[in-house]
């Protein structure tokens, strides 16, 4: 079954591709990708949130955050070579490279990629400007599986095939950290905590990520994403040839192997908007893993929502250049699908999310934005959580 998936993968890979977008970063590097000779480009996005979670039984103190706010430089050296990085800082005290590439366009429909690229995966973790998606928080189906923001180092291609309607993106990138002196990955978050992020980062077996979207019809988009590979360890480094100790047999008890597929599409018709997305996780050699590390890795991962909004101001003034969106969430991710042997199944890793509530849009670039959310698990003991979230939002 495993090498079936393989298969599967290194075929998505092959073909895969990625939808254009107006409504994310890549807005940016197109526009970038356009100017003229020695232009400089910069921009950014931002959001401050306030979240506060509430029970019957105690009470709950509030959190007040500059959740992130992120810087966009880009230079466009001439009409064929442009270089795009972003530089974010979260929660005020943290410092990150989110970006950091150069784009050489061969030939119209095919570039060449290199630096510290988003994993195409998914619809937030390309496209994830406050603007652009409902709620004040990002849906936690792509902050515990996908996970965003999911970004490593690598090299491959993209470009436009604009008689069939589609972008491609195929990339070799390293992977997730399974291991560095202790193991990283877990049941309750995946490989959130494997995500190295371009910082030293490690390479024990390269990877491989490749996405396919369809825009050919006026307000639809439709995306297909495949990634394949293993996590890194440092225990492979000054590893013998000639082992006789074991050393090789623990190296690779401190690896999985994983293949992500996703499925995501995005329908907007006048004033009312529609977005789904599934994602599925196959992890292979978890039951040495978490016996080598003492974790609880999960063999599988499954994670899906769907999301309707609708434009009520649209209603009263038809042009209006102003949105006040109402809108409504599903969502269902379980990080614990599917456990190896050895591994005791988690009920609580299957968690369920209803969240509603406004954006109001007071231009394409500002928003401000409040949301309801009922936090459900399948625990046995389990007590639904409650809480409201507030938010501002820009992208310039």
């Amino acid at each position: 079954m495993k090498k079936k998936l393989l298969s599967i993968g290194i075929g998505l890979l092959a073909i895969s591709f990625n939808a254009i977008s107006q409504e994310s970063i890549d807005s940016n590097q197109t526009s970038i990708s356009q100017e003229k000779e020695g232009k400089l480009t910069i921009g950014g996005y931002g959001q401050i949130d306030y979240n506060q979670p509430f029970n019957d039984t105690a009470k709950a103190n509030g959190t007040l955050d500059v959740h992130r706010l992120v810087i966009l430089l880009g230079y466009q050296f001439n009409d064929r070579v442009s270089f795009v990085t972003e530089i974010e800082t979260e929660h005020v005290v943290e410092l990150y490279v989110e970006q950091a590439f150069i784009n050489y366009k061969v030939i119209e429909p095919f570039s060449i990629r290199a630096g510290l690229m988003l994993i195409p995966m998914g619809i937030i973790n390309e496209y994830h400007e406050p603007p652009t998606f409902n709620g004040v928080e990002r849906p936690n189906l792509d902050n515990t599986i996908v996970p965003s923001t999911w970004r490593e180092i690598g090299a491959g291609f993209t470009g436009n095939i604009d008689k069939l309607s589609i972008k491609y993106q195929a990339y070799v990138v390293n992977g997730f950290m399974g291991y560095n002196g202790a193991g990283t990955l877990r049941g309750s978050d995946g490989f959130r905590k494997g995500r190295q992020k371009g910082a030293a980062s490690t390479i024990s077996s390269p990877n491989y990520s490749a996405k396919l979207d369809f825009y050919g019809i006026t307000g639809l988009k439709i995306g297909a994403a495949a990634y394949v590979g293993e996590t890194q360890s440092t225990l492979y480094n000054g590893l013998l040839n000639s082992d006789t100790t074991g050393a090789l047999d623990r190296a690779d008890s401190s690896t999985v192997g994983l293949m992500m597929l996703g499925f995501d599409i995005r329908y907007q018709f006048k004033a009312l908007g529609m977005r789904g997305q599934l994602i599925k996780a196959s992890i292979s050699n978890t039951e040495a893993y978490n016996m080598f590390t003492g974790k609880d890795l999960g063999s599988s991962m499954l994670g899906y929502y769907g999301e309707i909004s609708y434009d009520v101001l649209s209603i009263f003034k038809k042009e209006a250049k102003e949105k006040i969106i109402l809108f409504g969430r599903y969502e269902y991710y379980d990080t614990h699908d599917k456990v190896a042997k050895g591994t005791t199944k988690n009920d609580s890793y299957a968690r369920t999310d209803i969240t509603f509530g406004i954006s109001y849009k007071v231009s394409a670039g500002a928003v401000f934005k409040a949301d309801y959310q009922l936090l459900d698990n399948n625990g046995k003991n389990n007590t639904s959580a409650k809480q409201i979230n507030l938010g501002v939002g820009v992208w310039f």
